[in-house]
This record gives structure tokens, C-alpha cells and sequence, in this order.
């Protein structure tokens, strides 16, 4: 009888170690993820060619004003994009405010020296192009929705090889 207790209990010790060899580093794992509060959305330009009407819109909502955002402009073309920059307009706007405010932003994507800026894969490069002025962080002083218009202004109507543009709102831990 006490040898079948004692096999008994080595047999639960041996489950108890495997068990604790797949369930503790998982524990830990979980323990170690941060939330990031985030918000991204890309859209795609139809037919590679973004005219000047299409004007892709962003809404997010913000609940915690006392904290620093940074804005990123998320942009994706191919190797064929005949432009190392590109002249966007950014509207925004404030919630319970009806007019929208606008900024005009020369964006550089490549230079003679180091080629496209952005990260490629194969022959697509994508571009996060932090907007954040002096590149401190924006604060929203009001909670709400914010609706923010991403409207490119290039002399060439339409802009071809430009893949999708988005946006993406990081709050800053």
C-alpha cells in the first residue's frame, strides 16, 4: 500500500514538472506584455494612382488628454514613384469644433545619398513619417473623436505608384 501511494505521488511530481516546464515561461510571457494604446489605419489607393479628390479620413477617439501622442503618416509606393517627396495636407478636426484646421507638410522619402528612406521589401517601400513638430509630443486637450483628412498636393494629378497611405496615433507611455 505505501509503495503505490509513493509511486502515486512520484507520478504527480513528474506531471507537475512537465506541466510547470510549458505553463511558467508562458505565465511569464503574459506578465511581460504592455498594452500600447494605438490606433492605425491604412487605406489603399485605388489603381496605384492617387488622384486629388480621393481624400482618405481618419477618426479615432482620444479619452486620456493629460497624455503625449505621437502622429505618425504611414505611406507605401513602389520603386517606380517618380518623386523624392511628396506634398500632402492634413486636415484635422478638434470634437465641437466644425471647422477643420489644415497643415501643409513638404515630406522627404528619399535623398541622392541613401536612395528611399522607408523600409523596402522587394521593390515597395513604406514610409512612417512622424508629424509631430520639433518631434515633441502632441497633446489633445480635448476627449472626443478627432477626424483627421490625409489630401495629397503634388502638381501631378494623379499620383501614380503610390500603393495606400494611413495614419497611426501612438500614445506615449
Amino acid at each position: 500500500m505505501c509503495c503505490k501511494m509513493f509511486t502515486a505521488y512520484l507520478y504527480n511530481m513528474k506531471l507537475i514538472k512537465k506541466v510547470s516546464l510549458y505553463i511558467l515561461p508562458f505565465l511569464l510571457f503574459l506578465s511581460s506584455c504592455t498594452t500600447i494604446d494605438l490606433y492605425e489605419k491604412t487605406v489603399s489607393i485605388p489603381r496605384h494612382e492617387w488622384k486629388s479628390s480621393f481624400k482618405p479620413s481618419f477618426t479615432f477617439t482620444i479619452k486620456d488628454t493629460s497624455a503625449g501622442y505621437d502622429i505618425y503618416l504611414i505611406l507605401r509606393h513602389n520603386d517606380k514613384y517618380s518623386f523624392n517627396n511628396i506634398y500632402v495636407n492634413l486636415h484635422f478636426q478638434i470634437p465641437g469644433v466644425d471647422t477643420a484646421t489644415v497643415i501643409s507638410s513638404d515630406l522627404k522619402l528619399a535623398t541622392d545619398e541613401q536612395g528611399w528612406l522607408g523600409e523596402g521589401m522587394d521593390d515597395i517601400y513604406e514610409h512612417r513619417i512622424r508629424l509631430n513638430q520639433e518631434n515633441q509630443p502632441v497633446f489633445f486637450k480635448r476627449s472626443g473623436d478627432y477626424n483627421f483628412i490625409i489630401e495629397q498636393i503634388m502638381r501631378e494629378d494623379p499620383l501614380k505608384d503610390m500603393l495606400s497611405v494611413g495614419l497611426r496615433i501612438e500614445k506615449i507611455p
